[in-house]
């Protein structure tokens, strides 16, 4: 990844980052883009106004530190995580030229540790996610300052956003930035789109995991990924509603919008 640094004022994108990575193994049918598959990715975007703002935050240095006591010996042995420092979003948004005190707010997708164990490394930032979310996130992150924002479903806000209801800005985040509700992986399941001006970039976090699920009339799995899926997904009939209406979100040529998910090597790759 190159290197970046801002040139305020103006709105400045960084490119997405990764926070760990993961091992998969191969099949017959499957291979990995490269010698490690990343796993969890995090994207930034820099805006003067708002500072730093960071979709999920991955597995943080103090999951890196006791990842035994923060992730639990059952999901290392299962996803064999690279536990290297140099991969958590501090380390990479060190060498994009910020500091952590920059990282302004942290958007989050879910609460599932590997997403939320970052935010400790990051104590000012505002963190933004569904209630139903919160409990989860709080016990994963650990004590700290952060100022938490919380968004439901039922609080009034949201509007249609090519197809999905309920779309809305976060509270202290540039309009560019909506959360959008895509329940079923976990019970609130948001993804995050950024209008670039040119286009727009949505974050689809967990719900899906390969992107032969979207990107095609006829979808396909990947069968090691589906595993996982299976294994954590709170609202499956939920989901697939969720996935069907990203699907024809992709597939429709006038949307505008690019799709991205957030365990998906071959999408990481187009960014990174």
């Amino acid at each position: 990844m190159s290197s970046f640094r801002p040139r305020p004022p103006g709105r400045q994108r960084c490119a997405s980052t990764t926070s760990t990575a993961v091992r998969w193994r191969r099949s017959s049918r499957w291979t990995r883009p490269a010698a490690r598959a990343r796993w969890s990715a995090t994207a930034c975007w820099w805006r003067p106004a708002a500072g730093l703002v960071l979709i999920d935050a991955g597995l943080g240095t103090h999951d890196i530190a006791r990842p035994a006591e923060r992730l639990g010996a059952d999901w290392i042995a299962y996803a064999a995580p690279v536990l290297d420092p140099a991969e958590t979003a501090l380390a990479q948004v060190e060498r994009l030229g910020f500091v952590p005190a920059d990282v302004r707010h942290i958007v989050l997708t879910h609460a599932h540790n590997d997403h939320v164990g970052g935010i400790a490394d990051f104590p000012g930032a505002t963190v933004h996610l569904h209630e139903a979310e919160y409990a989860d996130a709080v016990a994963a992150a650990g004590p700290g300052p952060h100022d938490w924002r919380t968004y439901g479903d039922g609080d009034g806000g949201g509007d249609s956003w090519h197809g999905f209801a309920g779309a809305r800005p976060a509270e202290g985040l540039p309009p560019e930035i909506l959360l959008i509700p895509l329940g079923g992986h976990s019970p609130g399941h948001l993804g995050v789109a950024v209008d670039l001006g040119d286009r727009t970039l949505l974050h689809a976090g967990d719900t899906y995991f390969h992107h032969g699920e979207v990107d095609r009339p006829d979808p396909v799995v990947h069968p090691l990924m589906q595993l996982v899926q299976e294994g954590a997904e709170a609202d499956r009939a939920l989901r697939l509603e969720n996935l069907a209406r990203l699907r024809a979100l992709v597939l429709d040529p006038a949307s505008g919008v690019e799709v991205f998910s957030a365990h998906d090597p071959w999408e990481f790759a187009r960014y990174a």
